[in-house]
């Protein structure tokens, strides 16, 4: 018979990767799977920001800081209503998914995921290029991939890669599964069998 932990978790998960690496599509098809709710990162970045994108200009630290706390807090009010949140942010660099992390020190039962959506820079070109109608150029790949750390696992245990070199569908699937797969790991702890 089950027994009930005095541990309850909520779960911030955001879907990062660099420009043109199916952040979006992920993101949407998690929601949707899961039937939880959807922050699009880009939504919150401030005018200026979009302007510089637009123009070819890549974003500073200084650019990204109130957007990253902005997004920190619309996915930690979501969470009002929802035990978990899918939010797209591309997190290129550590020290950003260390502002969305925060989340965790203010409320230690907010459990922030990250899903990096590990590709090639070629790849990226071709996506981007293939893009209609969104203000990310393809000329701006090549900054976001210079601007890339990528997630080291013994250091961010909290980072779950997904390879998006393969089919979309392929992608989506993995993606759903590793996330999944996170949610029974705490679901096991908020609900302890009785041995």
């Amino acid at each position: 018979m089950p027994t009930e932990s005095d541990q309850h978790f909520e779960h911030i998960w955001i879907i990062t990767g660099p420009a043109g690496c199916g952040k979006t599509t992920v993101a949407q098809h998690l929601a949707t799977e899961l039937s939880l709710p959807y922050i699009e990162g880009d939504d919150y970045h401030p005018t200026a920001n979009k302007e510089k994108m637009a123009s070819g200009i890549p974003l500073t630290d200084a650019d990204r800081w109130d957007w990253l706390i902005t997004l920190r807090e619309a996915a930690i009010k979501k969470l009002q209503t929802s035990n978990s949140v899918i939010v797209t942010c591309s997190a290129l660099k550590r020290k950003y998914r260390d502002v969305i992390r925060v989340a965790n020190y203010e409320y230690p039962s907010v459990q922030v995921h990250f899903v990096y959506l590990k590709v090639d820079e070629s790849t990226l070109q071709a996506r981007v290029a293939a893009r209609v109608g969104h203000y990310m150029k393809e000329n701006m790949v090549h900054s976001q991939m210079t601007t890339l750390e990528e997630p080291e696992e013994d250091l961010e245990w909290d980072v779950l890669q997904v390879d998006v070199r393969e089919d979309k569908e392929l992608v989506k699937r993995h993606a759903l599964e590793v996330v999944k797969a996170k949610l029974k790991e705490y679901e096991d702890i908020e609900h302890p069998q009785k041995q």
